[in-house]
């Protein structure tokens, strides 16, 4: 773009009020909005959800943050955590012919917007700068005004209409600084490959030219660039008058099929004939749809600047670089770029582990610099008798990258890591015991196996530093329970495991009470590899485990993941049953043909009323056990209750607990 773009934007970046937020940053808008805008400042983070974040590729991992915005305790954390004054919301689904889940669509565009907004209220925010679309008028869409009647054509349009309504709501009756975009049809770098208009540079790279739809259709063709300017000038020229208000944001030019085919030619130098469809692709298309955009030039002073043709060139400029760059890859409907898989969320779970958290912390520090990774470390204090919160404390007010967690009471390690997973905001989390066990340097092998392509790598105890007798029953314990669970259990594999942020989301979509960690973990799937390690004895204190605790271990495991025991006592009654009838038949034989080889006294009847008494006390205590899991699964309580976070060695109180 010319340096007068450039200096526009420049000025503009540079008069938000940080710390910003992007929202949906992996998409085609929001990636452009932060690459713009971190190329004049630092304090700006972009968040990702689902899919493959090509679009954030080469960017600081400190700058992307994973956040499910369907989440309350994700949405909590990045607004703790960040605290930010300008937020642009490019989060949306639906938009795409093939994102066709309605309960979805409503779900991300509206209702995720709605809890937002309601958060929002509580933090000192100077503009919300809200992505909405020219959809929202249907099958009005040549040159409406935003006063204009909306005509919804699809579940898009209706849900994007809802927003544009929450925005102005908020605006207009809560005095909140939000404002709404209808943007027209935008394009330019890193937009999806499978739209028209990358579709059409790629071709003409070729020298040829896409099929079109109907010649007559007409578009109106906006520069991401000139996209991106209108945001920043939303953002920086909000008042309490535009508060609330929706603005068109496109050229204001009718661009048909057959000029943009025209165009093409010209400026590529293309010979083809364009062929033209008689019907249009979508079900929610309409011949003519392009902007009025009077409103947004006297209340935002915008205008589009970049012509149709200035456009193209650079964006088939910039779609030759792309395939230049990834000529070994088959263009597909979306750039495959691998994740750059350069940050982790270290999560300890601690219980009367304070002299061994200062030692944690230096061997996960040392480790994550070594393999140059961001890194964050969450110490989950699950209610240690000891001064573990003023250890976390300390270390929290010397490092910005520590994070504490407080629970009320002792809800136990299988809770603590998942406390630790809803807070998480890197690409993977690795959990580990904090008693040191669980040896830190390790991690160096689990990060290759994770950039390999594992999805999740699991540490495989080849031996514990423990009595013979001790490591015996582990060993057994393992191999017993992958026999009888209906899916495979890694053998000798604990909680102690690196896990892609893929897999963390299905995790906490694991909602039982009753939480066995390294069972669901493989229940989930995913690519999984173990790596063998000999793990140590505790390094201070004795181990808060025992007896009658591995047993209650074994029958969590055992009981939540298997149906055997009652198959095996369904088959064992059969059996007794078909036994049962075999004795009184040959009871009944011998009386009459062998007198004298019949059972004599009553010893025979009582071993049989003990053997068949004790089986029917084993049985009910088997179904006991599990009518005692469904028990606890219907009582929904929660599975852990945090007091509060440490950060930056202070406590915090979270929004859900005010």
């Amino acid at each position: 773009m010319p340096d007068s773009h450039t200096k526009a934007l420049t000025k503009l970046t540079t008069a938000l009020e940080g710390p910003i937020l992007v929202l949906g940053a992996s998409g085609f808008i929001g990636a452009n909005l932060l690459r713009t805008i971190l190329l004049t400042r630092s304090d700006v983070v972009g968040t990702y959800y689902s899919g493959n974040p090509w679009r954030l590729e080469g960017l600081p991992t400190s700058n992307v943050h994973f956040c499910n915005l369907q989440d309350d305790v994700s949405v909590d954390a990045l607004l703790q955590k960040y605290k930010p004054r300008t937020i642009f919301n490019c989060s949306a689904f639906g938009a795409y012919s093939f994102e066709k889940d309605a309960i979805h669509i409503h779900s991300i565009n509206y209702l995720s917007i709605v809890k937002l907004l309601e958060k929002l209220k509580t933090y000192d925010i100077a503009a919300y700068i809200h992505a909405g679309s020219s959809s929202e008028y249907g099958r009005n869409a040549a040159a409406p005004d935003e006063n204009a009647l909306l005509e919804p054509n699809s579940h898009y349009a209706v849900s994007k209409i809802g927003a544009s309504y929450l925005i102005n709501y908020y605006g207009k009756m809560r005095n909140f600084p939000a404002v709404n975009l209808r943007l027209y049809s935008v394009y330019g770098a890193y937009e999806d490959s499978s739209r028209l208009i990358p579709t059409l540079c790629c071709k003409s790279l070729e020298g040829k030219l896409p099929p079109f739809a109907k010649s007559t259709t007409s578009r109106d063709f906006i520069h991401i660039t000139d996209t991106v300017r209108a945001f920043l000038l939303a953002a920086t020229q909000i008042t309490p008058s535009i508060y609330g208000e929706s603005f068109n944001i496109g050229t204001g030019l009718k661009t048909s099929l057959a000029d943009l085919a025209n165009i093409v030619q010209r400026l590529f130098k293309i010979q083809d004939t364009p062929l033209f469809a008689n019907t249009e692709a979508r079900a929610w298309d309409v011949d003519d749809w392009y902007a009025c955009c009077k409103k947004a030039k006297q209340m935002l002073n915008f205008e589009a600047s970049i012509p149709l043709e200035t456009g193209l060139c650079h964006t088939q400029q910039w779609w030759h670089n792309m395939l230049k760059m990834r000529e070994s890859s088959e263009l597909t409907k979306k750039v495959t770029i691998t994740s750059t898989k350069k940050s982790l969320s270290a999560i300890v779970a601690c219980y009367k582990d304070n002299q061994a958290i200062p030692i944690m912390y230096e061997r996960l520090t040392n480790i994550c610099t070594k393999l140059q990774l961001d890194y964050e470390i969450i110490f989950v204090n699950d209610c240690s008798p000891d001064d573990t919160e003023d250890v976390i404390k300390r270390l929290s007010a010397l490092d910005p990258r520590v994070t504490g967690i407080t629970h009320t009471r002792n809800f136990g390690s299988q809770a603590a890591f998942r406390s630790g997973m809803e807070t998480a905001t890197k690409e993977a989390v690795v959990l580990l015991d904090g008693d040191l066990q669980d040896p830190p340097e390790l991690i160096e092998e689990f990060v290759k196996k994770w950039r390999a392509g594992a999805d999740i790598v699991y540490g495989r105890r080849v031996k514990r530093e423990m009595s013979q007798g001790l490591e015996t029953c582990y060993k057994l314990f393992y191999r017993i329970f992958d026999y009888l669970s209906e899916i495979s259990i890694p053998k000798d594999a604990g909680d102690f495991s690196l896990i892609d942020k893929r897999a963390v989301h299905w995790l906490l979509q694991c909602q039982e009470s009753d939480y066995f960690l390294r069972g669901l973990r493989d229940y989930i799937g995913f690519t999984q590899v173990g790596v063998d390690y000999v793990r140590p004895e505790r390094m201070f204190g004795t181990s808060t485990n025992n007896w009658i605790k591995n047993i209650g271990w074994a029958k969590k495991g055992i009981f939540s993941f298997t149906r055997v025991p009652l198959h095996l006592l369904t088959a064992f009654g059969g059996v007794a049953l078909c036994a049962t009838t075999a004795l009184a038949f040959f009871s009944i034989i011998t009386r009459f043909f062998f007198p004298e080889a019949t059972p004599k006294g009553i010893t025979f009847l009582a071993l049989l009323v003990m053997g068949f008494g004790s089986s029917i006390l084993l049985g009910i205590g088997l179904l006991g056990e599990y009518i005692g899991k469904i028990f606890e699964e219907t009582k929904a309580r929660p599975a852990f209750i945090r007091k509060h976070l440490i950060q930056h060695g202070e406590t915090i109180t979270t929004k859900t607990q005010e």
